[in-house]
C-alpha cells in the first residue's frame, strides 16, 4: 500500500502563495495528481501529472498553480499563487500506477486508488 505524506498547507491571505508537497517511497512510477474537498461540494481535480511529465489543470487555477514531481526523490508539488477564498479547502495527494492513454494524464478522482490524509488550506483576510 502507498503511503502519501502531504505537508505545507496553511491559512494564507487573498493572493498571497503556498507551496504543497507531496511525498511517498516509488512515487515516482506513479501518475500522481492534487485534489481538494470544500464543505458541502465534491472531491474535484486541481492538477495532475503522469510519470513522464504530461500535465492538466482545472480551468479554475490555470496561470495560478503550477504541478511539479521529483521522481529521483518520489516527491510532487504544487505551487499555489494568487490565492483566493475559493481555493479554502482540504486538499489531498493521489496516486495510481497506471500509465494514461497517449501519455497524457487524467485527473477524474475516480481514477486514483491511493490517497494522503487531506490538509487543510485557508484563503482569508
Amino acid at each position: 500500500q502507498l503511503q502519501l505524506v502531504e505537508s505545507g498547507g496553511g491559512l494564507v491571505q487573498p493572493g498571497g502563495s503556498l507551496r504543497l508537497s507531496c511525498a511517498a517511497s516509488g512515487l515516482g512510477s506513479y501518475a500522481v495528481g492534487w485534489f481538494r474537498q470544500a464543505p458541502g461540494k465534491e472531491r474535484e481535480g486541481v492538477s495532475c501529472i503522469s510519470s513522464g511529465g504530461s500535465t492538466s489543470y482545472a480551468d479554475s487555477v490555470k496561470g495560478r498553480f503550477t504541478i511539479s514531481r521529483d521522481n529521483a526523490k518520489n516527491t510532487m508539488a504544487l505551487q499555489m499563487n494568487s490565492l483566493k477564498p475559493e481555493d479554502t479547502a482540504i486538499y489531498f495527494c493521489a496516486a495510481v500506477f497506471y500509465t494514461f492513454p497517449y501519455g497524457g494524464t487524467n485527473c477524474a478522482p475516480w481514477e486514483y486508488r491511493h490517497w494522503g490524509q487531506g490538509i487543510q488550506v485557508t484563503v482569508s483576510p
